[in-house]
C-alpha cells in the first residue's frame, strides 16, 4: 500500500508545519533550505567520515550522490556525521577498548538526531566495523523507513609482486621478532598495505557485517560489496536514495524485515563465509533490539548445517574485492538458497524478496572465490560455539578450512592483552601451549578489547597450528587460528576464567564444541575471589562497565 503524502510526513510535519513552528521553519531558511523543502518527507543520511582511518574517507562523496537520488525522488535530505573508532589503528593499545563501546554511542546518536529532528526516514553510510551494526540497531529501535549502505572495501596492497591484506602486516610484526622477517620489509608491507580510501579488504569485521546487512535485508542486494573507489559506488549511493524513498511511500519499516529468518540467512552467509565472529557480537544485540528471540545455541545450530563456501582472507587466499568480481555477495546469497539454507522470500528494503533481489546475478566463469555446494571448502560453517566449564555460557571460535580444531595444554595466564603479547614476542610461549586472557570482557576491559596483535603474533612466530588461545576479549575478523573468545560469563564477574591457574589442562574440541579445564573446581577455587579494582571510576568507560551486558547476548547496555 502506498503512503499518502501526510502519512510520509508523519514525523516531520509535527517539526514544521503550522503557525507555532514558524521558528523552527527559519532557522532552516537560515540553513539554506526552502519552502518548499520543508513541504516535503525528510530524510535523515547519516554518515561516519572522520579523518582517523582510510575505512569511512569517502563517506561525505557517497553522502552527497544519497542525497542527490534523495532530491529526484521527492525528498529533502538532511547530512549529519557521527563518529568512527578504528579497529585496526587503536589494536593493541588501551584505545581498541573504545572500539565496542563506540557501536552503543553511534547507534544513539543516530537514534537521537533522528528523534529530535523528526527524520521520516534514514539512509546510514556506514564503514569501519562498529559503524554497520550500530546503524542497524538504531534503525531497529526507530523502526522508521530506512536503509544501510556500505562505503566499500579498499583495494589489495601489493608487495613484491602479490596482492597484501593488513592482517599481514600484524603478522609480520611477529615474524620481525622471531628473526623471520627483516625490519626493513615490514617497512615497506606498511608503506604498501593501504593504498586509499576503504575498509579491511579481507573477510574481516567491517565486510562480513556488510554481507550481514546484504543478508538480512537492510542493504540493497549488489549494493556493498562494490569497493570503495569503483565509481560504480556512487551510482548506488544516488539508487541508495532513491531507493529510500520507495521504501518510504510503501512504509517498509525494519520491524517487517528483521525477522527471525532474516537473523537465519544473515548468519548462514557469514558462516558460509567464514566470517568475522563479532558478528555474533552484532546479531544477538541487534536481536535484541527487536525482540527477536535469537541465541548463542541458534547461531552454531545454523553454522553446522551451512557448508563453507567462501575461500577469503584471513583463512582462506582472496580479498573482498575478489568476491565482487566473482558475482558479490548476491552469488554467494543465490548459492544458499538455491541449497534450501537461506530463505528467499524474506523480505528486503526494496520491497522486493531476497530471492528476488538476488535473481540476475551473473557468475564470473572460472572463477573460484565461492565453490560451489556439491564441493564446498568445509563440511560445517565458520562459526564454533564451544561450552564446557569455563565457558558454562558458551564461547565463539572461527574455523576456517586449514584451521587446527582440537589443543590440550598447559594454560598460561595473562591478566591483560600486552603481557600476553610480550610473552609471546619474547618466546616465552611454547608450542602446546593455551594462551589465556582474562579480564578483557565487556565489563572487565571495559569494552572487550579484539586480541589481534597477540594472535598475529603467535602466527608471526609460527605457532599458529601449535598454540591455542582463549580469551574473555574478543577478536579481530583478521584473526586466525584456534581463538576462542567471548568466554562467559568474564573473568570481571567471577566467571570460570577467574578461577583458571597457571599449568592447568585446557582442553579445546571444535568436533565435540568443548572447552574445559581438566579436573579443576571452579566452585571451590572461586569461594574467596574478589573483583579486581575497575580501570575507569568515571566517564564513558565507567558508564558502559557499569551497563554492559554478558558478551554471550552481544554485550548490549541494559536499558536502565
Amino acid at each position: 500500500m502506498t503512503a499518502t503524502l501526510f502519512d510520509q510526513r508523519r514525523f516531520s510535519s509535527r517539526l514544521y508545519d503550522g503557525r507555532s513552528r514558524a521558528a523552527a521553519r527559519a532557522y532552516m531558511y537560515g540553513t539554506g533550505f526552502s519552502p518548499d523543502d520543508l513541504r516535503k518527507p525528510i530524510v535523515g543520511v547519516f554518515h561516519a567520515w572522520i579523518e582517523t582511518m582510510p575505512c569511512n574517507l569517502t563517506h561525505r562523496r557517497l553522502a552527497e550522490q544519497v542525497k542527490a537520488g534523495v532530491r529526484i525522488a521527492g525528498g529533502t535530505p538532511m547530512e549529519v556525521n557521527t563518529i568512527a573508532i578504528s579497529d585496526g589503528v587503536t589494536m593493541g593499545t588501551e584505545g581498541m577498548k573504545a572500539s565496542l563501546v563506540s557501536r552503543e554511542l553511534i547507534a544513539d546518536s543516530i537514534e537521537l538526531v533522528a528523534r529530535g529532528h523528526m527524520f521520516d526516514a534514514l539512509v546510514c553510510i556506514v564503514g569501519c566495523d562498529k559503524t554497520v551494526p550500530a546503524a542497524a540497531m538504531a534503525l531497529a529501535r526507530l523502526n522508521r523507513p530506512g536503509l544501510v549502505l556500505y562505503s566499500g572495501s579498499i583495494l589489495p596492497g601489493r608487495f613484491r609482486g602479490r596482492d597484501l591484506a593488513m592482517g599481514e602486516v600484524f603478522e609480520a610484526i611477529g615474524a620481525v621478532a622471531s628473526g623471520q622477517l627483516a625490519e626493513e620489509e615490514l617497512a615497506e608491507m606498511e608503506s604498501v598495505a593501504c593504498p586509499g580510501p576503504g575498509a579491511c579488504g579481507g573477510q574481516f569485521t567491517a565486510n562480513t557485517m556488510s554481507m550481514v546487512m546484504e543478508s538480512i535485508g537492510l542493504s540493497p542486494a549488489g549494493f556493498n560489496s562494490i569497493p570503495a573507489v569503483n565509481p560504480a559506488k556512487d551510482a548506488a549511493a544516488e539508487r541508495a536514495g532513491q531507493l529510500i524513498m520507495a521504501a518510504l511511500e510503501r512504509d517498509i519499516r525494519p520491524s517487517q524485515i528483521l525477522t527471525r529468518t532474516a537473523f537465519e540467512n544473515a548468519t548462514a552467509a557469514v558462516a558460509a563465509s567464514g566470517g568475522s565472529t563479532n558478528a555474533v557480537l552484532h546479531l544477538l544485540a541487534l536481536a535484541t533490539e527487536v525482540g527477536v528471540d535469537f541465541t548463542l545455541d541458534d547461531i552454531d545450530r545454523i553454522s553446522r548445517r551451512t557448508p563453507l563456501l567462501c575461500d577469503l582472507l584471513p583463512g582462506g587466499r582472496y580479498a573482498s574485492v575478489d568476491l565482487h568480481n566473482a558475482g558479490g555477495i548476491s552469488l554467494l546469497l543465490q548459492r544458499l538458497i538455491e541449497g534450501d539454507l537461506a530463505d528467499g522470500s524474506a523480505l528486503t528494503v526494496t520491497g522486493r524478496s531476497l530471492t528476488e533481489e538476488v535473481a540476475g546475478t551473473k557468475e564470473t566463469a572460472g572463477q573460484d572465490v565461492l565453490v560451489g555446494l556439491d564441493h564446498p571448502l568445509r563440511a560445517e560453517g565458520g562459526l564454533v560455539v564451544l561450552r564446557g566449564n569455563l565457558a558454562p555460557e558458551g564461547s565463539v571460535v572461527k574455523i576456517t578450512a586449514h584451521t587446527l580444531t582440537s589443543q590440550r595444554g598447559p594454560a598460561r595466564v595473562f591478566e591483560r592483552e600486552e603481557d600476553a603479547y610480550d610473552a609471546v614476542i619474547a618466546g616465552r610461549i611454547r608450542p602446546g601451549d593455551v594462551v589465556v586472557i582474562r579480564y578483557e570482557g565487556p565489563r572487565g576491559g571495559p569494552g572487550m578489547r579484539e586480541m589481534l596483535t597477540v594472535t598475529a603474533a603467535i602466527i608471526g612466530e609460527r605457532l599458529g597450528n601449535q598454540v591455542a588461545l582463549v580469551t574473555d576479549g574478543r577478536f579481530s575478523g583478521a584473526t586466525n587460528g584456534l581463538m576462542v573468545g567471548h568466554v562467559a560469563p568474564e573473568a570481571a564477574v567471577g566467571g570460570p576464567l577467574a578461577g583458571l591457574r597457571e599449568g592447568d589442562r585446557v582442553r579445546i574440541d571444535v568436533g565435540t564444541r568443548t572447552i574445559e579445564a581438566e579436573g579443576v573446581d571452579f566452585t571451590s577455587r572461586l569461594t574467596s575471589w574478589k573483583p579486581p579494582e575497575p580501570h575507569y571510576r568515571g566517564g564513558v568507560f565507567a558508564r558502559y562497565a557499569a551497563a554492559v551486558g554478558s558478551a554471550s547476548t552481544g554485550a548490549a547496555l541494559r536499558p536502565w
